[in-house]
């Protein structure tokens, strides 16, 4: 049993063969550490070259994997501290374990990162699922060796999760009124021309596809305040990077609703069975007015039972005021903090829990009261 860490760039295929077969194998799939999409993201994201691939091999076969980093920053505190690599559209940070190695993962990564002063304080995991078999393994075992494993701040976000077919369930999750109202839109919809909802790239390719969407995104809000995958070169070759990669190993679902032939709504979704993951999703603001999002959304109800898949993550913000409404199950999620071992190191970081847990409250008393939800967000 052997830990290993990697610099990215020094990978061999040999070990880039055995990262497939883990990703495949995985207790908790996780597209966003599978090879289609965490070395590009490492290669367009990583600005200062922190990341690192921690890995777990036991008799030669690669059995745990996950990105970690050292950072001196705690949010604005200066604290040193090591966590799982991450990027802003990295929506999952669990480590791919093979089952039934759960143990051995967190086991041989913390010892690792006790013996390492430079580790910091403390590990900080971002984006843990907390309801399966890898949290679970490691909440157990810091409970065996008296060590703090601290959920720093918890959330659940839209999950679809069911053996029924699209419109049942349709019908069973959203109210009456509701349904009527997006019929009435779609009606109103096809009043002004063709409306079709198509699976896949279609005869233009996928390159003409992914810059139909990189262009309906850059069109919206997102657009305007930044924050489209088009509107910087890294986040942009990462989106391109990572379909073509998806693509190519059969992990890439596109679908669209497209009037008169021009998109209105475009939907990205990473496989990655028995689960999948809803990337990202853009829709023309010309017409919000008809919801063409939430049209889409309806007509993709059906993808758990086309694709041979258990659960879609919908990889949104707790609370999303349009997939909430269609998506009736919840997955949970967590930012945790777990204490290294080592000389002072559980004392200081019991002092900074209680500080940091003080400030919690009082953001929490400032806070004003939450603002409703942007119109314009909707819909995406």
């Amino acid at each position: 049993m052997r830990l290993q860490i990697h610099d990215p760039a020094t990978l061999n295929p040999d070990f880039h063969a055995q990262w497939v077969d883990l990703a495949a194998a995985a207790a908790e799939p996780n597209i966003f550490h599978a090879p289609e999409y965490l070395p590009f993201a490492i290669a367009h994201c990583d600005t200062y070259r922190n990341a690192r691939l921690a890995s777990l091999t036991i008799g030669g076969r690669l059995c745990g994997l996950m990105p970690l980093a050292r950072e001196g920053y705690y949010g604005r505190w200066p604290l040193p501290h090591s966590q799982n690599w991450r990027h802003p559209n990295c929506f999952l940070g669990t480590p791919l374990v093979r089952p039934g190695h759960e143990p051995a993962f967190w086991q041989t990564l913390l010892a690792h990162l006790d013996a390492l002063p430079s580790a910091g304080m403390f590990l900080h995991l971002h984006g843990i699922a907390t309801d399966g078999p890898v949290y679970a393994a490691l909440a157990a075992l810091c409970g065996q060796q008296n060590r703090r494993c601290d959920i720093v701040l918890a959330e659940e976000r839209a999950m679809l999760a069911t053996t029924m077919a699209g419109q049942p369930y349709y019908e069973q999750t959203v109210r009456k009124k509701k349904r009527k109202e997006l019929a009435r839109l779609r009606n109103r919809l096809a009043e002004m021309g063709h409306v079709e909802t198509i699976e896949g790239a279609g005869e233009a390719g996928l390159d003409a596809w992914l810059a139909e969407f990189l262009t309906l995104e850059q069109g919206g809000w997102k657009g305007r305040n930044g924050s489209a995958l088009g509107d910087m070169p890294e986040t942009r070759a990462l989106f391109l990077s990572t379909a073509h990669a998806a693509a190519q190993s059969g992990k890439l679902h596109l679908i669209a609703m497209r009037l008169d032939g021009s998109p209105i709504a475009m939907l990205v979704n990473f496989i990655s069975v028995p689960g999948g993951f809803s990337f990202k999703t853009a829709f023309d603001e010309e017409l919000a007015r008809f919801s063409p999002g939430v049209l889409l959304q309806i007509d993709n109800l059906d993808i758990l039972a086309k694709q041979g898949l258990r659960w879609m993550d919908s990889c949104a913000a707790e609370g999303h005021p349009m997939i909430d409404s269609l998506w009736a199950e919840r997955r949970h999620v967590a930012r945790v903090s777990v204490g290294l071992k080592g000389f002072g190191r559980p004392a200081l970081f019991a002092l900074f829990r209680m500080g940091e847990r003080y400030m919690d409250r009082r953001r929490k008393a400032k806070a004003p009261p939450p603002a409703p939800a942007h119109p314009e967000n909707d819909d995406d």
